[in-house]
C-alpha cells in the first residue's frame, strides 16, 4: 500500500519533473552560450577597433590627397572626430553599432549601413546556395564512402574528397570558368544580375561562384559524414535493426540518420563560417558585388570606417552561426546537456 510520502516522491520523479529538468538544463546552456556570444562580440569589437586605430597613415590626408593643406587636414580630422581620445572614439563607434548607425564612408560620404545591407544580401544568397550544393554533394559522398569503406569504391570516393580539399576556392573558380564558361559555354563567367531584375539570370550568374565556394567545403564535410556513419554502422542498435530484418540502407535511414546528423550540424556551422570568409576571394574572381568585394575595395582605398564596420559584421555573423550550431546540436542530442552540465 502506497503512503502519501511515496506518492509524492513518485510524482516528483515522474515524466513531468524530468521534462522540466531537461528544459531547465537546455535553457541554462543556451543562456550561457548567449552570454558567451555577447562577451565575444564585445572583445572582438575592442580588438578590431584597436588594430585599425594602430594602422599607420592619416585618413584625412588620404581624403584630401598627398598635397593637401595641413590646416585643411587638421580641420577635417576635427570634423571626423579623429582628434578625440581613443576611448571616446571607441564608444561612439560601439554605440553606433548598437543603434544601427554605422556612420558614413570617409571617401564617398554615403551611409555605410545601407551599403552593407545591400552587399550582405548578395553574399547571403551566394553562401546559402553554396551550402545547399555542399550538402547535396557531401551527404551522398560520405554515406557511400562509409558503406563501401572496405572496397575500391569507398577508396576512390575518399580520394576524390581529399583532392577537392586541397584545391583553393579561387583556383576552383578559375577552373570552373575555363570549363563551363569558356569551353562549354553553359554558364556566364562573371558579373551579377540582381534577383528582382531577372531571377533566371540571377541564378545562372550565381551557380559557378557558389559551386567554387562549395566544392572544398563539401569535401571537408564528406569526411565528417563518413566518420559519423562508420560510427553508426558499428553501433549495437544498428546490428539489432539488421537482425530484425531491416536492410542496411533502411536501418541507416530509420535509425542512423539522427545520430549522424549531430556531427554534420556541428561541422556545418564551422564550414558556413569558412564560406563567409572564402566568399571574399570568390566574389573577386567572379566580380560579384558582395560584402567581400566591398571590404577589399575599402581596404584598398583606406576607408577605415567601412573596414571596421564590415569586419565587425563578418565577425558577428561567424559568432552567431557558431552559437546557433551549438543550440541545434544540444537540441538534437539530449546527452550533451548532461555532459555540459556536469562540466560546469
Amino acid at each position: 500500500m502506497s503512503t502519501p510520502r511515496n506518492t509524492a516522491r513518485a510524482t516528483a520523479g515522474g515524466p513531468s519533473s524530468r521534462g522540466t529538468s531537461t528544459a531547465g538544463r537546455t535553457a541554462r546552456l543556451i543562456g550561457r552560450r548567449l552570454l558567451g556570444l555577447v562577451v565575444s562580440l564585445l572583445v572582438a569589437s575592442i580588438i578590431i577597433f584597436a588594430l585599425l586605430s594602430l594602422l599607420p597613415g592619416d585618413v584625412a590626408q588620404v581624403m584630401l590627397g598627398s598635397n593637401a593643406d595641413p590646416k585643411m587636414a587638421a580641420q577635417l580630422r576635427e570634423q571626423l572626430g579623429l582628434d578625440d581620445p581613443l576611448l571616446v572614439r571607441y564608444w561612439h563607434w560601439l554605440s553606433g553599432l548598437l543603434t544601427g548607425d554605422l556612420g558614413t564612408s570617409v571617401l564617398s560620404g554615403q551611409e555605410i549601413a545601407p551599403q552593407i545591407a545591400e552587399r550582405l544580401a548578395v553574399t547571403g544568397w551566394l553562401v546559402l546556395l553554396a551550402v545547399l550544393i555542399a550538402l547535396l554533394l557531401c551527404i551522398p559522398m560520405g554515406v557511400h564512402a562509409a558503406i563501401h569503406r572496405r572496397d575500391v569504391r569507398g577508396f576512390l570516393t575518399s580520394a576524390l574528397a581529399q583532392f577537392f580539399m586541397s584545391v583553393p576556392a579561387f583556383l576552383a573558380g578559375l577552373l570552373l570558368i575555363l570549363l563551363f564558361a569558356i569551353e562549354l559555354r553553359w554558364l556566364p563567367a562573371g558579373a551579377y544580375v540582381p534577383l528582382r531584375e531577372n531571377p533566371g539570370e540571377w541564378i545562372r550568374h550565381l551557380i559557378l561562384p557558389a559551386l567554387a565556394l562549395a566544392l572544398v567545403q563539401a569535401a571537408v564535410m564528406s569526411r565528417y559524414v563518413r566518420s559519423a556513419f562508420i560510427d553508426v554502422l558499428t553501433d549495437d542498435y544498428l546490428r539489432t535493426a539488421r537482425a530484425a530484418g531491416w536492410t542496411l540502407r533502411g536501418a541507416l535511414r530509420r535509425h542512423g540518420r539522427r545520430n549522424a546528423s549531430i556531427s554534420l550540424v556541428t561541422v556545418l556551422g564551422l564550414e558556413i563560417s569558412s564560406m563567409l570568409v572564402g566568399a571574399i576571394v570568390v566574389e573577386q574572381v567572379f566580380v560579384v558585388p558582395g560584402l567581400g568585394s566591398f571590404l577589399l575595395d575599402a581596404v584598398t582605398s583606406r576607408d577605415i570606417p567601412v573596414v571596421a564596420d564590415v569586419v565587425m559584421v563578418l565577425v558577428a555573423l561567424v559568432l552567431l552561426i557558431s552559437f546557433l550550431s551549438d543550440v541545434v546540436t544540444v537540441s538534437l542530442d539530449p546527452r550533451l546537456r548532461v555532459v555540459k552540465e556536469a562540466s560546469k
